[in-house]
């Protein structure tokens, strides 16, 4: 019996339920369906290639030769097909990103992008370009390594970019800059942004106000040095982050300006253009102060918020962008985008996938639409 080729199989199965299904079990399970959905979730295709190397390779050298052995091969193409079924899931994102779009903003907002295969299907794992040029760890704060960021920027230095800041997730206990939505920052810098990834002081040594306090430091930070990298002098700001760090883009979009996260910089214009939650926790902080939940933040003069979530979400219900999402639109004035993603676990803002290369599409139509408006006020 192939062995080998049976453990392939297997792990090929385990990956197909892992991306198809929830899971909430034993913390062992859990972790370990996590963190495979984590990733092939949004390219399954890589998957799909090691099934077929697999079994040409089984082949070749004789090893598909049992009744077992040919069950194996069975097995093999019902998981390719349960990948399959993954990967349309994530193309279906095109077209829930576009309603989501011209829902909020009006039709013919969201725009069709071919996405580009070769990099989706070739190259997912490789976020640089050539054209864009990563300055990293530029201290913004007394924090030490934690307040470090890392500029990404056009090599030309266009000049008249507009501003992208981004915070990590990672419980707020965890997490680093320069893992999470670089296939974002890297697309909006080749498009003549000026896009920044910043750390945070984290918890338990740091607690809230902590991490909003440094994300106004990013911000403050963004408007004096942003047109060294080619910013407009005037540029709009947009503030993004993932998981818990869409928690702190929330927050910052929803107090601008409040001296009391601003302690010693509190002349700084800490306001943004807009804000853009990936995956976002918006709930209350670990100390369960409802001053630390977004829903509670709400106001009639919010910038435009878009919140992405994906229905498939492992550690955040999407009752949780639901709450924040119908908050801001019987309060604020401005749009809020929301896109539940079908199929999308946690994390899907790692890899040039077709799910995030179609939300990326949507962030584009988002701020075109924030920008225009910003120049006809």
């Amino acid at each position: 019996m192939a062995v080998g080729y049976l453990v392939t199989v297997v792990l090929a199965v385990l990956i197909v339920v892992f991306c198809l299904v929830r899971i909430r079990g034993p913390k062992p399970l859990f972790y370990f369906s996590y963190r495979l959905g984590l990733v092939f979730n949004e390219i399954p295709h890589v998957v799909v290639y090691a099934l077929v190397a697999s079994t040409a390779l089984a082949y070749a050298e004789g090893d598909i030769a049992t009744t077992p052995d040919r069950v194996s091969v069975g097995v093999a193409v019902v998981a390719a097909a349960g990948l399959v079924v993954v990967g349309l899931r994530g193309v279906r994102a095109a077209s829930v990103v576009r309603v989501a779009v011209d829902d909020a903003l009006g039709a013919g907002k969201g725009t069709h992008r071919r996405p580009p295969l070769a990099r989706i299907l070739l190259r997912p794992v490789f976020r640089r370009r050539r054209d864009v040029k990563r300055v990293g760890n530029l201290s913004y704060g007394d924090g030490g390594r934690r307040n470090l960021l890392d500029v990404y920027h056009h090599r030309s230095r266009p000049g008249g970019g507009s501003v992208m800041i981004h915070f990590h997730g990672g419980h707020y206990d965890q997490g680093r800059k320069d893992t999470q939505s670089l296939p974002l920052l890297y697309r909006l810098a080749g498009r003549g942004w000026v896009c920044i990834s910043a750390n945070y002081r984290l918890r338990p040594d740091f607690p809230h106000p902590a991490h909003l306090i440094d994300a106004k430091k990013v911000i403050a930070w963004a408007r004096e040095h942003a047109a060294e990298y080619g910013a407009a002098p005037a540029a709009a700001v947009f503030v993004a982050g993932s998981s818990a760090g869409g928690h702190m883009a929330a927050q910052a979009a929803l107090t601008p300006n409040e001296t009391a996260y601003q302690p010693g910089f509190e002349e700084a214009d800490t306001s943004v253009a807009a804000a853009i939650v990936l995956n976002g926790f918006l709930a209350e902080y670990f100390d369960g102060d409802p001053a630390t939940s977004p829903v509670n933040l709400v106001r009639a003069d919010a910038p435009p918020v878009l919140i992405a979530h994906g229905d498939l979400d492992e550690l955040v219900d999407t009752e949780n962008p639901r709450a924040l999402v119908t908050a801001l639109r019987s309060v604020s004035t401005s749009p809020v985008v929301y896109v539940e993603l079908p199929g999308a676990h946690h994390a899907f803002d790692l890899f040039h996938s077709f799910r995030f290369e179609a939300l990326i599409d949507g962030i584009e139509d988002f701020t075109a639409w924030v920008s225009d408006r910003r120049k006809s006020t």
